[in-house]
């Protein structure tokens, strides 16, 4: 059979057990108990970094992104995703490359429906996602992000270093569980909700939880998502909701062509969706601020309508350069919006079928477009992460592991961080030194601006 024109593999690669001695050789370069330390670099400034951040954001808008970081320490930790990433920037890593999410808090999981109408668990904020890097570099700031939401939940320090280590604990077991699959079973796999419903252990969350899934096509549109009111004309619009949801002032909502916008993210649509879009008409377009590193950001809802007035929303949201790349960890050639969507599309299950890269054509600035995720499910991650701390860290562990190894080597990973629980324990180390560190940069930030510190 003639394979020349085939530009992928044509030999064969080593095999699972020599990919797995692959990583397991690593621990020779990168002891795993090396991973355990924290170093700061000389001269580090974080709330100058920070500030560094704000220069290009929305004006008007910092006030509200410095009240949000000044809440709580892991409010802060969100926030600073640019300070997190220079110091990893110095610490180091064994080098096992996949795709990564760049920001992995445990906010930054969450539940959603899948284009097919299955509700699911996965990642799901890729502003920061870059491919080729270091899985420890998501790993790191998953288990620190443990570590300071269970000090500021008023755990002790042994019990957020103990979620810390459930959580990097089932990653490793997940990894090597899919590192026994092939290639295309371990891309299938995903994280439905429903086992995750079935794995609690509390009946009271599980009915709550089973009664948001079974009925969010019911009332989407509850608690702080965008409501709709028809204006003096009978035309449909965003309800305001400062200071969050907004139509802006016309010198700040013209510093961009949001029509120009939409109509080069609709030319570029599959033919299937943009078929779909057109039974639709564009109504009105409003200013979301959303998260907390986000915030000033340019982020923009757009209200779609059917004749029959069925409300669509898609979010147009800014994609500036990765703050691993800003910090050196990486490098990415093309558009940044660009970057953003293969980013989830790689690490995620199943991506959003309006997903798409987008360029301001008057500003030239870079965007990217997907649906509106709906709050009733979104509100789901708030509800698992309450009822037990520790069991949703490691259902974010478990399901970062599936996210990875779509684009990374399960078997080289797995032989890196073995069967013992040392792996575990360095990440879990360096949690704790790093949620200390990064409650001395909250302090110093609130003090720099007359803010009183949220005590844990």
């Amino acid at each position: 059979m003639n394979v020349g024109t085939w530009t992928g593999v044509t030999e064969r690669g080593p095999d699972r057990r020599a990919r797995y001695a692959a990583g397991k050789a690593l621990r020779q370069i990168v002891p795993r108990e090396a991973l355990a330390d924290f170093l700061l670099a000389a001269n580090r400034n974080a709330t100058a970094i920070i500030a560094e951040t704000e220069r290009d954001r929305i004006q008007s808008l910092l006030p509200l992104r410095r009240k949000s970081m000044a809440e709580s320490p892991h409010a802060f930790l969100r926030g600073a995703a640019d300070v997190m990433a220079a110091d990893l920037a110095t610490q180091p890593a064994p080098g096992i490359p996949a795709q990564v999410c760049g920001d992995c808090h445990l906010m930054n999981f969450g539940a959603f429906v899948s284009p097919e109408g299955h509700p699911l668990f996965d990642v799901n904020d890729f502003d920061e996602t870059l491919p080729n890097m270091d899985v420890t570099i998501d790993l790191r700031r998953l288990a620190t992000s443990a570590v300071v939401a269970a000090l500021v939940a008023g755990r002790s320090e042994q019990a957020a270093r103990s979620t810390a280590r459930a959580a990097v604990k089932a990653y490793r077991r997940a990894v090597t569980k899919l590192a026994a699959l092939s290639p295309l079973e371990a891309w299938n796999t995903r994280v439905p909700l429903h086992d995750v419903v079935a794995g609690l252990r509390n009946r009271v969350l599980h009915e709550a939880v089973h009664a948001a899934i079974a009925s969010h096509h019911e009332d989407d549109y509850a608690d702080n998502f965008p409501k709709v009111v028809k204006d003096s004309s009978g035309d449909w619009r965003v309800e305001d909701k400062r200071p969050r949801l907004l139509h802006l002032e016309e010198d700040e909502a013209n510093q961009f062509d949001v029509d120009g916008l939409l109509a080069a993210a609709f030319a570029n649509l599959p033919a299937q969706v943009a078929s779909l879009l057109r039974r639709y008409r564009l109504c009105d377009i409003a200013f979301k601020a959303v998260g907390v590193g986000s915030v000033g950001t340019y982020c923009t809802i757009a209200l779609f309508m059917s004749p029959d007035d069925e409300r669509l929303f898609l979010q147009i949201k800014e994609a500036k350069r990765s703050v691993l790349e800003r910090f050196g960890l990486g490098a990415w050639p093309g558009s940044q919006g660009t970057r953003v969507v293969e980013g989830q599309r790689m690490m995620q299950a199943a991506s959003d079928i309006f997903l798409g890269p987008m360029l301001d054509p008057a500003s030239k600035r870079e965007f990217y477009m997907r649906q509106l995720k709906t709050r009733r499910l979104g509100g789901l991650t708030e509800l698992l992460q309450s009822h037990d701390m520790r069991d949703y860290a490691k259902l974010c562990g478990r399901t970062l592991a599936r996210a990875h190894v779509r684009s990374g080597d399960a078997a080289t990973l797995a032989g890196y961080m073995g069967k013992s629980e040392a792996f575990d324990d360095a990440l879990a180390s360096f949690a704790m030194l790093y949620a200390r560190q990064n409650a001395r940069d909250y302090e110093a930030f609130c003090a720099q601006r007359g803010a009183t510190p949220a005590l844990p």
